[in-house]
């Protein structure tokens, strides 16, 4: 039995796959089995995946499924106790497994976990996805050590010292198996976008904890399914940021934070609206329509979460700042800058 069981989905990208698959292969054959699940590429992806790696599986869906729908098919497919859901676009390093196996082992209440992220291009600078591993401010704004908003920090060591995360990077998540089937896996509904972070929301929310192992290191190309300006990002990440916080934050807290995110995202809608951005106004737009028609849905969502929830505060997922307040009005633009502590 494999330690771990590597899921990589792909759709259309072999490319990548020519570029990132050899050092997965390389570097991970000994201790885990690789999984390509192809969401119904047309680019040969399947037949030279098995001339290339006939040791690998592949798990072919009859069409595209998205990063949510593809991992969770082929995880019904894995052997091991542990799922790595690994990006195409990630060149891993010798012996990163050993420290994640090693964190696991340690601590039966860790449930996930993810790698120093490093950039493909930029080598000695943190990469965008993950980092040093994803938090969430009061107002459950993404950020990361390693990376606020668009300001990446060069690795210098100064994240060098395993700790509890928010979330973990779905670029290179590890989770064990039995929590990730008994949580529900990845939401589909989230299509593209933060949906791993509402899956380690729950976990936490579940009683588990999520870390970050800066002992085991990868590098990550990304941006590759969307560019950073796309209207399309933009609308799922302001849907799904909404959709998350619906779901996942405590009771008592979800009136006041869930009203606070409305006019910060009101804010960013006038901001790009003085700034002629009419296709970011209409994403924004459009992400809070679809949140509204939703809002069914995402009550009988809530109502069965509820029922496995263990925690009653989200101090162990949220930071209580506001990194926007920080970040544009304070100047602080580097993780170790900011406040343990306030407003």
């Amino acid at each position: 039995m494999p330690d771990f069981s590597i899921i990589i989905v792909t759709w259309n990208a072999l490319h990548h796959l020519k570029t990132y698959l050899p050092s997965v292969w390389e570097h991970s054959r000994d201790k885990a089995e690789i999984i390509i699940a192809d969401n119904a590429s047309t680019d040969g992806t399947a037949e030279w995946v098995a001339r290339r790696f006939p040791e690998m599986k592949i798990v072919t869906m009859e069409r595209n499924h998205g990063y949510c729908g593809g991992n969770n098919r082929a995880a019904s497919h894995a052997r091991a106790d542990n799922l790595i859901f690994l990006n195409n676009d990630v060149e891993v390093t010798s012996g990163w497994l050993d420290p994640l196996k090693k964190m696991l082992l340690s601590d039966i209440k860790l449930a996930a976990a993810q790698p120093k992220l490093r950039s493909w291009n930029e080598r000695n600078y943190f990469e965008y996805a993950g980092a040093a591993g994803g938090l969430l401010d009061r107002y459950a704004y993404p950020f990361c050590r390693g990376r606020i908003f668009d300001t990446l920090e060069e690795d210098t060591g100064q994240y060098d010292v395993p700790c509890d995360i928010s979330w973990a990077s779905g670029a290179a998540l590890v989770v064990r198996r039995h929590h990730f089937l008994e949580s529900g896996g990845f939401d589909e509904t989230f299509e593209f976008h933060m949906e791993e972070i509402d899956l380690c929301w729950r976990l936490w929310n579940r009683g588990y904890r999520v870390r970050y192992c800066p002992e085991s290191v990868v590098y990550h190309l990304g941006g590759g399914s969307l560019p950073p300006d796309s209207p399309r990002k933009i609308y799922y990440n302001y849907r799904n940021n909404l959709k998350m916080i619906f779901k996942n934050l405590c009771s008592w807290q979800l009136p006041g934070r869930l009203l606070m995110r409305m006019i910060l995202d009101g804010v960013a809608f006038f901001r790009a609206f003085l700034r002629l951005q009419w296709r970011e106004c209409g994403a924004i737009l459009r992400a809070h329509l679809h949140f509204y028609r939703s809002l069914p849905d995402l009550i009988s969502a809530r109502a069965s979460l509820k029922t496995a929830r263990i925690t009653v505060s989200d101090k162990t997922v949220l930071r209580p700042y506001s990194i926007i307040w920080h970040y544009f009005f304070r100047g602080r633009k580097t993780y170790n800058s900011l406040p343990e502590t306030g407003n």
